[in-house]
C-alpha cells in the first residue's frame, strides 16, 4: 500500500502499475483510484499474447468488468466502490473502501509548452494537472502511481506528486533481508552454560539452549561463535521464545566428508550444504554474488543425492531466459535443447564435476551417466504439472516476480525438493527491484517454516581475478 498520511487522495493510476500487478485496484484503502482513457487503451493494445504481461492486463479487464457489473453512466461518473470481494482480497490486510473513478470528459491540460509530443505519458500527466487544478483549493491531494521512473520525473517538473507503486515491495531495504546466519557473541556459553543440556543421538550432537537470545533465531538459522571457529550449528527447533534445540552442523570441509568431491571453502559454504543434503528440508535459497560456488554447490549435493543416495529420481533445472544484451533470436529443436544455450553455468559445472582418475573413457562413462538423470526444463511450461521425487534447480531466480515464483514452487510434489539460487544485485526483468523480487518474497516469507533454509554466501571462491573484479569494478 502506498504510504500516505489520514488525509484521502485522489491517485491517477498510470499503466505499468496494473500490467505490473493486477490487484493494484484493491490495495488503496480508503483512497480513491482514477483511470485515465489512455490507461485503457494501453490495457486493450496489451492484452495480446502468452507473456505474464499479456496475463495481468487480461486478469484486470476480467476485474474492471465485474466491478462495472450493471453500473449505469451516473454511476461510473461517481465513482464504482471497489467491494472488497473475497475472490480479489485474499491476503489483503485491509478492505478498500475508496471508489473507482473513470475519465468521462476531457481533462487534459497543456503541457506542450513544457513537455514536448503527445505521448501516453504526456496525456497521463495533462489529466493529472487538469485534476489538480480542479481540485484544488481545499480539494483532495492527487497523485500520480508509476512503475515509470520518467514519468515520475516529468511528475516533479510539473509540480505534481508523483511516487512509485510499493504495494509488492517485500522490504524497505535490501539490506534488512534475512540472511540465514547469526553470530553468537563471544561470551555466550557464560552467560547460558547453566541453561544447557547436550546429548547425542545417531552420532549427531544437540543441544538445549533456554534464554532471552533465542527470541531472536529462526528454525533452521545457521549460528555461529564470535571468535571460534570451531563451533557452528543450526537451529532445529524453537519449543518457545526462550527455548530451543540447536545441532552442530556436518563439517563439509574435511575431504572424507566430500560431496560429489567438493568440499565446502569457507562457513557459508558449509552451511549452504548442510542444507541442501538435509532431506528434512524441501525449499532451500542461496543468494550470493558471482562466484561464491551457489550452482556448484547445489549440482553436487544433487548428484551426491540422487546417484548415491537415491533420495530423488532426478534432477531438474531450469532458469529465467531473460538476455543479458541483444536477444539472438529464435533457437532451433526441442524444448531442451533450446534451452541448452542458457545453461551454460550447468555445462561449466558438470566439467567439474565429473573429473575422474578414469582417463578419457572414465570421463565418458561418468558424463552420461550424469547427463541422464539432469533434465533441462523451461519456466513457459511449468503450469499444471506435479514433479514427484524430484531435486528442482532454479537459478538465477532473482528474475522472477512472487507470482511466478509461486507457480513454480507450488509444482512440487511428494519427495521433492527445490533449491532457489541468484544474486539480487543482477536483477534484468523490468520493474523489478532488489525488495520486489521473487526471490527476496520467498526468502522473507519461509524464514519461519521448519521445512526450508536460506544462507547467504559472502565469499567468492572462483578465482583471485573474478573476486578482486567482484571489489573493484
Amino acid at each position: 500500500m502506498i504510504k500516505r498520511d489520514s488525509d484521502r487522495c485522489l491517485f491517477v493510476l498510470d499503466t505499468n502499475v496494473l500490467m505490473h500487478d493486477p490487484t493494484a485496484l484493491f490495495r488503496f484503502k480508503e483512497h480513491d483510484i482514477y483511470l485515465p482513457m489512455i490507461v485503457l487503451e494501453e490495457l486493450d493494445a496489451g492484452k495480446k499474447g502468452l507473456s505474464e504481461v499479456a496475463r495481468n492486463v487480461r486478469q484486470v479487464s476480467r476485474f474492471l468488468d465485474q466491478l462495472m457489473c450493471d453500473a449505469d453512466r451516473d454511476e461510473i461518473e461517481a465513482g464504482l466502490p471497489i467491494h472488497p470481494l473475497s475472490e480479489y482480497g485474499r491476503g489483503f490486510t485491509e478492505a478498500p473502501t475508496g471508489r473507482l473513478i473513470f475519465q468521462t470528459e476531457l481533462l487534459g491540460s497543456d503541457v506542450t509548452s513544457v513537455l514536448p509530443g503527445t505521448s501516453a505519458d504526456n496525456d497521463i500527466l495533462g489529466t493529472a494537472l487538469g485534476l489538480q487544478r480542479r481540485e484544488q483549493p481545499g480539494g483532495r491531494s492527487v497523485v500520480i502511481v508509476s512503475k515509470d521512473i520518467n514519468l515520475r520525473i516529468k511528475a516533479a517538473v510539473l509540480g505534481i506528486p508523483a511516487e512509485d507503486y510499493s504495494n509488492d515491495q517485500v522490504l524497505d531495504d535490501a539490506d534488512l533481508l534475512y540472511t540465514g546466519m547469526a553470530t553468537l557473541p563471544e561470551d555466550f556459553w557464560e552467560h547460558n552454560a547453566k541453561e544447557v543440556d547436550a546429548w547425542k543421538e545417531e552420532g549427531r550432537t544437540f543441544y538445549r539452549i533456554s534464554g532471552p537470545d533465542v527470541s531472536d533465531w529462526y528454525v533452521n538459522e545457521c549460528l555461529s561463535l564470535e571468535g571460534d571457529d570451531s563451533f557452528e550449528a543450526v537451529v532445529r527447533e524453537k519449543r518457545s521464545q526462550s527455548e530451543a534445540i540447536i545441532e552442530l552442523t556436518e563439517d563439509y570441509r574435511v575431504h572424507r566428508n566430500n560431496v560429489w568431491g567438493i568440499t565446502a571453502r569457507n562457513r557459508e559454504q558449509n552451511f549452504a550444504l548442510n542444507m541442501l543434503m538435509d532431506p528434512e528440508l524441501d525449499f532451500v535459497t542461496l543468494l550470493g554474488t558471482a562466484g561464491t560456488g551457489k550452482t556448484l554447490l547445489a549440482l553436487a549435493a544433487g548428484l551426491a543425492q540422487v546417484l548415491d543416495r537415491a533420495h530423488y529420481r532426478e534432477i531438474i533445472m531450469t532458469r529465467v531466459t531473460v538476455p543479458v544484451g541483444e536477444d539472438i533470436g529464435f533457437l532451433p529443436g526441442t524444448e531442451e535443447e533450446k534451452m541448452t544455450p542458457w545453461m551454460g553455468a550447468l555445462m561449466d559445472n558438470l566439467e567439474v564435476l565429473t573429473q575422474t582418475e578414469g582417463g578419457d573413457w572414465g570421463r565418458a562413462a561418468t558424463n552420461d551417466l550424469v547427463r541422464n538423470r539432469i533434465r533441462i526444463s523451461s519456466l513457459n511450461y511449468m503450469r499444471g504439472r506435479t514433479f514427484l521425487h524430484k531435486y528442482i534447480i532454479l537459478d538465477e531466480a532473482q528474475n522472477l516476480t512472487a507470482k511466478q515464483m509461486k507457480t513454480l514452487i507450488t509444482r512440487a510434489g511428494p519427495g521433492t525438493k527445490i533449491v532457489c539460487l541468484g544474486n539480487i544485485a543482477q536483477i534484468d526483468t523490468p520493474y523489478l527491484t532488489e525488495t520486489t523480487s521473487g526471490l527476496t518474497y520467498v526468502v522473507d516469507r519461509f524464514k519461519d517454516w521448519e521445512h526450508s533454509g536460506h544462507i547467504t554466501l559472502l565469499r567468492g571462491e572462483r578465482s583471485r581475478l573474478a573476486d578482486f573484479a567482484s571489489g573493484a569494478l
